[in-house]
């Protein structure tokens, strides 16, 4: 096919300027809550959070303006490999591999249950502002034995 009829796709600002990885939007809630106040002006209302594991920026803006982890007020998952998949609830990533240990989904099913409950904080408590249940769910499946 020619590529003079292929659109190439268009970038609007949501990918990260250090590692590439698409960002997802995040509340102005889920900013005000996890950035240190200090570092709260160096990005704008309209910001995306940056999922990449290992990239050292948390949030980021249209402009390339960003916000590091250290400057959140807390370890952060997917960052600190040793921060709560579950901010919520505290629910750990050692808790769900305590269920695959013992080959059952007593802990991650209950943790679910809790999880889409209207106990839940994602908007001020979540680095994405969203409910941990996919995170779960996708890490229990990842680190299964089939």
């Amino acid at each position: 096919m020619n590529k003079a009829f292929v659109k190439e796709p268009e970038d609007h600002g949501d990918r990260c300027p250090a590692c590439g990885s698409t960002g997802m939007a995040v509340s102005t809630e889920t900013l005000d809550a996890l950035i240190q106040p200090d570092a709260r002006g160096d990005i704008s209302e309209s910001a995306c959070f940056c999922p990449h594991p290992t990239c050292t920026i948390a949030y980021f803006d249209q402009f390339e303006r960003i916000v590091e982890t250290e400057t959140l007020n807390t370890g952060v998952y997917p960052k600190d490999p040793l921060a709560p998949i579950c901010a919520c609830f505290n629910f750990t990533c050692e808790e769900i591999a305590d269920d695959i240990h013992e080959g059952g989904v007593s802990r991650v099913k209950a943790h679910v249950q809790r999880a889409q409950s209207d106990e839940a904080r994602c908007s001020t408590m979540a680095a994405d502002g969203q409910s941990c249940v996919a995170a779960v769910q996708r890490y229990f499946m990842q680190n299964r034995k089939p």
